[in-house]
């Protein structure tokens, strides 16, 4: 029997979800200001690492219209100017190809950066304001909080500001803040523009056990794709960079100096794939249990069915490429970010226009 409706509830979570929107955005210049600051200050390193270099070198003409050598007094020849773009600086380790970039392990360094520490903390009460929003929806419907579009997309929002926070718990993934959190915003400014609805009852095919084991696997994979997704765009960026200046080309992208090289992107995107895939398998193997004991078959086509199947089929095959056909670089990246946006079309598109025994939007 459901509980009554507490529509004061409902209205408080809203409000809610205004202010975790607010603290977010500025959590977001937070965490830009950081990648901002922190390339100009590697910058100002370099150049005073190369000035000192210089001034402890005897220049050595190479001929009329020729590129000059440096060599120490001793005849040892020393990197040009283009090998010293490439250089690392005390506070960063070498990626591929010597390009700069963060640490492989991804583990915190010594130095404090204090627009990061402040983009984590208002990350953090954002996060806090955004569960009080979540918790008061569930509250106002007297159930849990996933039982239409919007609902969804701000838990799924919420999970995905949550797995980001307990992982910076062991590894320094600052650098992705100013992504993770953009999308977030995005999640929430999308749930109250276009996918709002007001707090109510459960269509009965949904007043079910299997809802909350259901749609809560799903939510926290999505979520884990989420970060996988930010991931893998940064690897191209990244890649595409590293090939840059190993030709000697110029450092156009100074913030990717703090991210990781595109291998290290490239191994804990898998990695995280790889958790969040398992919990896709239980989404697709519990939505069918679910679909037995509501309509009396496992399968039947419908169209949120067979998108959740893709989803499957593209992740898995990105796991068995990458593992076993050596898809690795580029190719992962994209395949990673082709299943995240097969999530989204089915989140999107398959709710909203295909009708079926799934289309509870509630729009």
């Amino acid at each position: 029997m459901p509980f009554g409706i507490n529509e004061t509830m409902g209205q408080y979570s809203e409000l809610f979800m205004l202010l975790a929107a607010g603290t977010y955005t500025v959590a977001f210049i937070a965490f830009a200001w950081d990648l901002a600051r922190s390339s100009k200050a590697l910058r100002a390193i370099d150049l005073k690492a190369a000035q000192a270099e210089e001034a402890a070198t005897v220049p050595v003409a190479a001929g009329a219209g020729a590129e000059s050598a440096t060599f120490r007094p001793g005849g040892e020849r020393l990197a040009g100017p283009a090998d010293r773009a490439e250089r690392p600086s005390s506070s960063v380790a070498a990626g591929g190809g010597g390009v700069i970039t963060a640490d492989a392990d991804m583990k915190y360094a010594a130095e404090r950066r204090a627009p990061a520490r402040v983009a984590v903390a208002l990350t953090i009460l954002g996060a806090l304001i955004h569960g009080a929003g979540v918790v008061t929806r569930a509250l106002g419907a007297g159930r849990v909080p996933w039982g239409n579009m919007y609902e969804f997309l701000t838990t799924g929002a919420f999970v995905a500001v949550a797995v980001f926070l307990l992982v910076l718990v062991r590894r320094d993934l600052r650098f992705l803040g100013t992504f993770v959190v953009g999308l977030v915003i995005i999640m929430l400014v999308a749930a109250s523009v276009a996918y709002w609805t007001p707090v109510g009852h459960l269509v009965p095919a949904l007043q079910s056990y299997w809802l909350i084991i259901h749609v809560s696997i799903a939510v926290l994979s999505s979520a884990l794709f989420t970060l996988t997704f930010a991931m893998s765009a940064l690897q191209l960026v990244q890649s595409r960079r590293q090939k840059a200046v190993a030709a000697g080309g110029a450092d156009k992208l100074g913030f990717m100096r703090l991210v990781p090289s595109a291998l290290s992107l490239e191994n804990l995107s898998y990695r995280i794939n790889a958790i969040a895939f398992i919990g896709w398998t239980f989404t697709l193997m519990f939505g069918a249990i679910w679909a037995e004991k509501a309509w009396g078959r496992f399968w039947g086509w419908d169209t949120k069915e067979v998108w959740t199947f893709v989803i499957w089929v593209v992740y898995a095959g990105y796991l068995h490429a990458r593992a076993t056909r050596g898809w690795t670089g580029n190719r992962a990246a994209w395949l990673s970010i082709v299943g995240y946006l097969c999530v989204i079309f089915n989140f999107t598109i398959v709710n909203q226009f295909f009708n079926g025994l799934h289309s509870y939007s509630g729009l």
